[in-house]
């Protein structure tokens, strides 16, 4: 079977402890820089085993060798810069709502990819794999999102086409040597389609990088199409839609019904890492949207339902009955599950044990052969 695969994850995991101990050391110049990357490289190893032994089909590095999710992989264009954020943003936990100000992102320049930037990763965990090896990368729309027209040099960029243009370049040599490497499973995490869908993030996007929140998601389709485009035939790549995951804490909410259509239908990838743990994903009926059979079989559907964000385990009855809802709307061999989000957006990871991540691991693939018959 191809990937996405019936049990699947989105791809961070929690850093182990002598992980994050080697990455304070090295911080404070008490280790070496290739002291740091064997003791990555050991965790790695370690957590490539416990994936496939709870019987996961596609494994990760669990994004051990990042920081942040995106900002390792963005800030390696050139001429892209990081600077103070002008906005704050509201982010949701359990406990209450707390204001974050994000790193800002700021492009002065052309933008060029002076070499690869997570083909080593990758080639890695291909090393020391049995199962499918997955890397992710975050979605081209960051680097547009975070500052709009703005945060572009406009001498560099006089045209939103040309840069647009550029970025799809840059990330499409990416792509073209991860497959050069053996990559045949690419996932693009993906915040801002989820980020559209929420009524108040949409009238940011009025207001603060002057876009228009309906007609966006095209221009973000066709630049993720751009990205993507030079990819082999037997490479599935994937988007994870991911609504925020740090620490546990969220930043936006509501249904995917804003962009539904466009997201299924216009986008040229595989399938979908949808996020469903909560309520505020809203119901499944854009799934109605999803494209069915084909030469392919259709997209697939990775249904979120194991939340990342909370130590509870789910009750394989109410997950089953889940799938059954989604598959009202989506056939049932286009659906699979997996949890909502990873464990580990940023090196701090969420509020959980690594033995609750395992367990939540394990009862994907429990409930994966009790729907599917296959993990």
């Amino acid at each position: 079977m191809k990937p996405p695969f019936r049990a699947d994850h989105v791809g961070s995991l929690l850093r182990p402890k002598a992980l994050l101990e080697a990455r304070e050391k090295r911080a404070k110049g008490a280790i070496s820089p290739e002291a740091l990357t064997a003791e990555e490289d050991k965790s790695i190893t370690d957590a490539v085993r416990k994936q496939e032994s709870v019987g996961l089909q596609s494994v990760t590095d669990g994004e051990f060798r990042r920081t942040m999710w995106h900002m390792d992989f963005i800030t390696r264009f050139a001429n892209v810069a990081v600077v103070p954020s002008e906005i704050k943003i509201r982010f949701h936990t359990h406990e209450g709502d707390i204001d974050v100000a994000p790193p800002g992102l700021k492009v002065t320049g052309k933008l060029t990819r002076p070499g690869p930037i997570f083909v080593d990763h990758f080639k890695y965990v291909k090393k020391v794999a049995r199962a499918t090896p997955k890397i992710t990368i975050p979605s081209p729309t960051v680097l547009h999102f975070r500052g709009g027209r703005q945060a572009i040099d406009d001498k560099a960029y006089p045209t939103m086409e040309s840069f647009y243009v550029d970025l799809a370049r840059a990330y499409s040599e990416e792509v073209r040597d991860m497959a050069a490497a053996g990559c045949r499973y690419l996932q693009i995490d993906e915040t801002n389609f989820a980020y559209l869908c929420d009524p108040s993030v949409r009238e940011q996007v009025r207001t603060q990088i002057h876009e228009d929140p309906a007609e966006l998601p095209k221009t973000y389709a066709k630049l993720i199409n751009g990205a993507i485009a030079g990819r082999p035939a037997d490479m599935t790549v994937c988007m994870h839609l991911c609504r925020g995951n740090n620490q546990s804490a969220w930043l936006s909410e509501g249904g995917y019904d804003p962009v539904a259509e466009v997201l299924f239908n216009e986008i040229e990838v595989d399938g979908y890492f949808l996020e469903y743990d909560t309520e505020r994903a809203g119901d499944f009926s854009p799934l109605r949207f999803v494209p069915r059979g084909g030469p392919k079989g259709g997209k697939r559907i990775v249904l979120g339902l194991i939340t990342s964000k909370l130590p509870r385990l789910e009750t394989k009855d109410a997950l089953k009955r889940r799938i059954d809802e989604a598959a009202k709307y989506v056939p049932l061999e286009q659906l699979a599950i997996s949890p909502q989000c990873g464990f580990a957006s940023t090196v701090e990871g969420n509020k959980m044990t690594e033995s609750d991540q395992w367990a939540k691991l394990s009862l994907c693939v429990e409930v994966a052969r009790d729907v599917w018959g296959t993990g």
